[in-house]
């Protein structure tokens, strides 16, 4: 396993939730992780976000990781989960709140 490989693996690891994305939870840089941001704030999640503009060996590391070739990517309780329209969904069907309560719990 490469370093950014490991890396990745260790953020994914540490995390309840995590999204790889472009630019911050406060700061999204495209619409795609601004929904994300979004919906995963209205299901409770405590947000940590990797910006994949800063550094572009995690932008194409991540894509390598999870073979999954868009941006933003979801990660809670250490499973990926997939990138905006899969976290959408869950959110609309109410999934994703259940989801995080999961994580957050332990379970």
């Amino acid at each position: 396993m490469s370093d950014v490989q490991s890396k990745i693996k260790d953020l994914v690891e540490k995390n309840k939730v995590i999204i790889f994305m472009k630019g911050t939870p406060d700061a999204p840089m495209c619409g795609f992780s601004a929904q994300s941001v979004n919906v995963l704030r209205a299901a409770g999640a405590p947000l940590v976000g990797v910006d994949v503009l800063s550094d572009p060996e995690i932008r194409q590391g991540i894509k390598e990781f999870t073979n999954w070739p868009t941006i933003p990517q979801i990660f809670i309780n250490g499973q990926f989960v997939g990138g905006c329209d899969i976290v959408t969904e869950m959110f609309e069907r109410g999934e994703l709140k259940a989801e995080v309560e999961k994580a957050l719990s332990g379970k």
